[in-house]
């Protein structure tokens, strides 16, 4: 009877030992949650990640076993279970370490991909608004309107123009417009200060179910600093009378608790050109965190920024080529604008039981945008010139909610994320107007309020059995559009709705640590102009695209990452509207294929190099064979860098960019010029202080940012021309800066 006794006592014991959940949450210096860190249990093998908030809750593990944590660019700790904090939970702080690649373990990663990101932004840290995109391997953007206006996105095979192929989001606050002033989608990201983002999160693909309008060639989303390690202060000058200041502040001591800090950031440039741009642009940001019990965390963010700027336009090659102005000169230059955008986001995260958790963020934006452009000179006025306006006043309101879920049945982990949201833009006086010199009204083509409703609904679900994960996903968004026309003789409110869903399916399997494979599937989609849906009776009111990819992340050796994909993308209409001429262009169904192939090489402790390329196909799928180029689709993309770390006081990068030959009009008889541009920039350090000096185009060379083929008239031609019209890129451009931290 004894030993029945002391048999089952030691199985109770044992069984209890091995119920048991270690929770524990992971912290950098500063006391700053860690998201994604690996905890691994050398014992059992059991492993885990810390979520948003740095927690964690680690299963089958007893005292006396040993753990080890990590994430690239934090230094390893190995860690002994005691008791106590099997008991009472364990905090954890990792030391910053300078990034060692053969450190990254692809098996450990949550998202190895993103991580490789991760590291690209600290390697080569961005401090203008412009580069933010850039960061992205694959995606490339042009200005072509002064500095003021949202740049032009290319990615897979995609001219996006402002946005209308990719989502673009700032914690977890749209930076989308839909039925903007300019064009469907329209995404101005010069609101944000560069110094302030910690993270980019970004996919290829419709294959992301928390992901909605827009996301057809994918998604990019910026997570802001929670905190910063020294106050900044920064000042910065350049060719073509450029100056920018930056200034940056902790408003409270760091504690576990609280923290707050504000960013200040003015810039001004006159650019190349022979009229002086005339540019500056105000941005503030303000951020507090507190913790309410601990683990749960509120987030305040406040932003505001104000634009202004001239523009010289785009301009003919005929003109440059007979000498009647040159590469830098204008036709008009009366172009220019201003724009403002004030933001309040609301963020919460919080554990709701063991391994369930919540985020949530409720933001507002008051916006503001007025554009005057000539693209046509005088094609349709010959007298006053093809000036036009372009003008809003928008209020946008919304929220997000998503649950997380971890379910383990000792044999299947199941991660189950659901949310739900929605979002309203209201869009008075939106305008297009032909004007005459800045001033006068000639007459409006478009003027009216709109008024869009988006809500949704997700579901994905990730099944892990041994080396391989499953993610099935559904999407369902709802919208509403409504449209008064003022220029209408009668009040009349225009109405629709539209109901849709999205299905996604994504398959991984990683055999080794060494090694991840992946096969993505999904439908991913964009809205169109409410004044499209409403006032031409669109048939297409959310175009689907339908999305493939099949590729992997390799570590061939230990100081070498690839990574590859070969993706397929259907589009059943690439149907905008055109907000410079106020008209529909629908182009019908395309189809785009092609390879994206990325590599990260760590020569030495302090040199990285890096390089990512894309080769794309894109064709029309209802136009006869050689008149089925989809314009300004890019063909081929390379671009990369060496980047070089804390070689004694000094740092820096070279990188390069280079866009290849693409078609401008649908038979090719027309091509956009291809690029190469390099930049270089080093920086010595000695005690808070960091001395730079950057030059962008190193090589001076002569290159289009960004080009159309547009048919136009110049004051003194009987006939109009169709041919390219360009932006020309930034010559020669060197600068200096002094940073000062404390």
């Amino acid at each position: 009877m004894k030993k029945r006794i002391l048999i089952f006592a030691l199985f109770v014991s044992t069984f209890s030992a091995i119920a048991q959940q270690l929770k524990g949450r992971v912290l950098d210096v500063m006391n700053q949650p860690i998201e994604n860190a690996y905890v691994f249990n050398t014992n059992t093998n059991s492993h885990t990640h810390t979520d948003s908030n740095g927690n964690f809750i680690l299963d089958k593990t007893v005292a006396g076993n040993q753990l080890e944590i990590g994430i690239l660019g934090f230094k390893k700790a190995v860690i002994t279970i005691t008791a106590t904090q099997l008991q009472e939970g364990i905090n954890i702080t990792l030391e910053t370490n300078i990034f060692q690649l053969d450190e990254f373990i692809i098996g450990k990663e949550k998202d190895a991909l993103k991580t490789i990101t991760r590291v690209d932004l600290q390697l080569n840290p961005v401090n203008n608004s412009q580069e933010i995109l850039r960061k992205v391997p694959g995606l490339f953007i042009g200005q072509h309107a002064g500095g003021g206006k949202a740049e032009q996105i290319f990615l897979r095979g995609f001219d996006i123009d402002h946005g209308t192929d990719i989502t673009l989001s700032v914690d977890g606050m749209p930076i989308n417009m839909v039925s903007h002033a300019h064009g469907q989608g329209y995404s101005d990201l010069h609101f944000i200060i560069p110094e302030t983002i910690q993270k980019i999160d970004f996919g290829k693909g419709p294959y992301y179910a928390n992901q909605g309008d827009f996301n057809t060639a994918g998604y990019v989303s910026f997570d802001t600093k929670n905190s910063l390690p020294t106050n900044t202060v920064s000042l910065g000058y350049g060719d073509f009378n450029s100056f920018r200041t930056l200034g940056m502040f902790n408003l409270l001591n760091h504690n576990s608790k609280d923290d707050a800090y504000v960013a200040v950031e003015y810039l001004e440039t006159d650019g190349p050109f022979e009229s002086p741009q005339n540019f500056n642009r105000l941005n503030l940001f303000a951020k507090y965190n507190t913790y309410l019990n601990g683990s749960d965390k509120l987030t305040f963010t406040t932003s505001h920024f104000t634009s202004r700027w001239d523009a010289s336009g785009q301009i003919p090659q005929r003109a440059v080529d007979n000498g009647m102005i040159s590469r830098f000169g204008a036709i008009d230059d009366t172009e220019g604008g201003t724009t403002s955008r004030s933001n309040i986001n609301v963020q919460l995260q919080k554990t709701l039981a063991d391994n369930s958790f919540m985020k949530a963020n409720a933001f507002y934006s008051n916006y503001n945008f007025e554009l005057f452009s000539n693209f046509t000179f005088f094609l349709e006025n010959p007298v006053d010139g093809d000036q036009i306006k372009q003008f809003e006043e928008r209020d946008i309101f919304g929220m997000n909610v998503q649950f997380t879920n971890i379910l383990d049945n000792g044999k299947t982990e199941t991660t189950i994320n659901k949310g739900i949201g929605f979002r309203f833009d209201n869009s008075s006086a939106n305008q297009l107007a032909s004007t005459k010199n800045r001033t006068e009204i000639l007459q409006n083509v478009q003027l009216g309020d709109i008024q869009q409703t988006n809500a949704y609904a997700f579901y994905n679900a990730t099944f892990e059995l041994g080396k391989f994960k499953i993610a099935p996903a559904v999407r369902f968004d709802y919208f509403k559009f409504l449209y008064n026309d003022a220029l209408s003789t009668n009040y009349e409110t225009l109405s629709n709705t539209k109901s849709i869903v999205n299905p996604k399916l994504n398959f991984f399997y990683t055999p080794n640590d060494d090694i991840q494979w992946f096969l993505k599937s999904g439908i991913g989609f964009h809205s169109n102009d409410a004044r499209v849906v409403l006032q031409q009776d669109a048939d297409k009111i959310l175009p689907r695209a339908y999305g493939l990819d099949f590729g992997n992340i390799w570590k061939p050796t230990k100081n070498l990452v690839i990574n590859t994909a070969a993706w397929y993308l259907f589009s059943e209409e690439e149907f905008v509207y055109v907000g410079d001429a106020g008209i529909v262009e629908p182009s019908g169904k395309s189809e785009r294929f092609g390879l994206d192939l990325g590599l990260r090489y760590q020569l030495t402790d302090n040199l990285f190099f890096t390089s990512d390329a894309t080769v794309t196909k894109a064709r029309s799928l209802e136009a006869i064979s050689g008149e089925d180029f989809i314009p300004l689709a890019p063909n081929f993309t390379l671009a990369g860098g060496l980047s070089m770390t804390k070689m004694g006081n000094f740092s820096g990068s070279f990188n390069y960019r280079y866009l290849g030959d693409r078609p401008a009009n649908e038979d090719n008889s027309i091509v956009a010029k291809g690029y190469f541009v390099s930049d270089i920039n080093i920086n010595y350090h000695v005690k808070n202080t960091t001395f730079g000096f950057a030059v962008e185009n190193l090589f001076n060379v002569a290159w289009n940012e960004t080009q159309f083929a547009t048919e136009s008239r110049l004051q003194n031609e009987v006939n109009s021309v169709e041919e390219i019209h360009f932006t020309p890129g930034t010559p020669f451009f060197a600068k200096l800066s002094v940073v000062y931290q404390f």
